[in-house]
């Protein structure tokens, strides 16, 4: 209770508190929507779903390589609130025509619509929590943030389970839709400006996006983050790709053991969370991205001759491996960036980070296609294979110099 007394500390803030809202009621309506597309592709492609899940996945993250520089460029350029509220705007009319998809392709345009949006907003959060906090809170911030979206993940998924039998998947769609315009209107009443103060611009955006690369690969704890996140996105590739098909098709279980499952993911991430609000200033944060990385690629491993209860518990380790992968590397990312560039670094780290999913996701789908027995076994080793190949060449990258 003390480290969740700790972390909610930070909504006395209110500029935090009105974005934290926006987030929390954008996130709830997203916790739906991935429920229902992987019951749509079930729906639509039957025994192909987990290629069918790979391919739009592949192209979510795809959207999220091309878009986040341009985002951090944005964010550093006009008010921070606008593209937050037009990417808003812009998902609410994407996830409102979902319910009427009956083709793959269908499936794909809306699903790479979508995630070219959230590829705007994302970036230009993260990069207003450490303008609207102050140093010494940015932390808690980030841990609370990142923590609600996994109290979400939580909730999100059984509610959908169970919504899913009463309104059909599709209809879930439309409770996203809601929740976005929610999360649109909080922002664009946010009581203050959220632009910053430029230092020296480039003429042409090219150079931003440049900017940010360079002082993301420059710094060595931010390059070895940045490299474990790749057999971290192996890991979760599987999870997110192979899920339903193990649980409904291995398991011959429904909907709400899908639901059920999922929400084991979103608590261990939760609590992982949680713990990193605790441990900050205690343990290094590439060593909560090293652990991070080793037990969401343990976690995989035995997944394919697990029972319901053991699959359960087996995400709720995966979960909690994602969230010392990913919270730890945003907060790096503050301690170790002048506020003038955190949008574009932000970005920057934005698409590199899902390039590696736009290379786990095709993975994820071809093992669960040729090898539907052991796609867990093999990509959960292929993961550890990565994380070792990492330690072993990489790891003086974690000192700060």
């Amino acid at each position: 209770m003390g480290t969740l007394s700790r972390l909610l500390q930070s909504l006395r803030n209110p500029l935090f508190a009105r974005l934290y809202a926006a987030q929390t009621t954008s996130l709830l309506g997203d916790a739906f929507t991935w429920v229902a597309l992987a019951l749509l592709a079930l729906e639509v492609s039957g025994a192909k779903s987990a290629s069918i899940l790979a391919g739009a996945l592949t192209l979510r993250v795809t959207a999220s390589v091309l878009l986040p520089p341009w985002a951090g460029i944005l964010a550093n350029r006009v008010d921070r609130r606008r593209p937050m509220v037009g990417a808003d705007l812009g998902r609410t009319g994407g996830v409102g025509l979902m319910p009427w998809v009956g083709e793959v392709w269908q499936i794909y345009t809306l699903m790479f619509l979508l995630n070219a949006l959230t590829a705007f907003f994302t970036p230009v959060y993260q990069a207003a929590l450490p303008q609207v906090m102050k140093q010494k809170d940015y932390a808690q911030a980030i841990a609370l943030s990142g923590a609600t979206y996994e109290v979400l993940g939580v909730l999100g998924p059984g509610i959908a389970g169970a919504l899913a039998g009463l309104l059909g998947a599709r209809n879930l769609f439309l409770l996203n839709g809601v929740t976005l315009m929610f999360s649109a209107l909080l922002i664009l009443t946010l009581p203050v400006s959220l632009r910053v103060e430029r230092g020296k611009a480039h003429a042409n955006p090219v150079g931003d996006v440049r900017e940010g690369t360079l002082w993301l690969w420059r710094d060595g704890p931010m390059r070895y983050a940045l490299l474990l996140e790749l057999p971290a996105a192996v890991s979760g590739a599987l999870v997110l790709v192979g899920t339903v098909g193990l649980v409904r098709g291995k398991l011959g279980l429904d909907a709400l053991e899908y639901g059920w499952t999922m929400a084991g993911f979103g608590i261990g991430a939760t609590l992982a969370a949680l713990s990193m609000g605790a441990w900050e200033n205690r343990i290094p944060r590439t060593t909560f991205i090293f652990l991070g990385t080793l037990v969401y690629s343990v976690a995989v491993l035995p997944a394919e001759w697990a029972s319901l209860p053991l699959v359960l518990f087996l995400w709720v380790l995966a979960g909690a491996g994602q969230n010392w992968v990913n919270l730890p590397t945003q907060a790096l990312i503050a301690d170790r960036t002048p506020e003038a560039l955190q949008g574009r670094v932000y970005g920057a780290h934005f698409a590199w980070s899902h390039l590696w999913w736009v290379l786990a996701y095709p993975v994820a789908g071809w093992l669960g296609t040729h090898f539907p027995e052991r796609s867990f076994l093999y990509g959960g080793l292929m993961a550890l294979g990565l994380l070792l190949g990492v330690e072993l060449l990489f790891r003086s990258w974690k000192r700060p110099r």
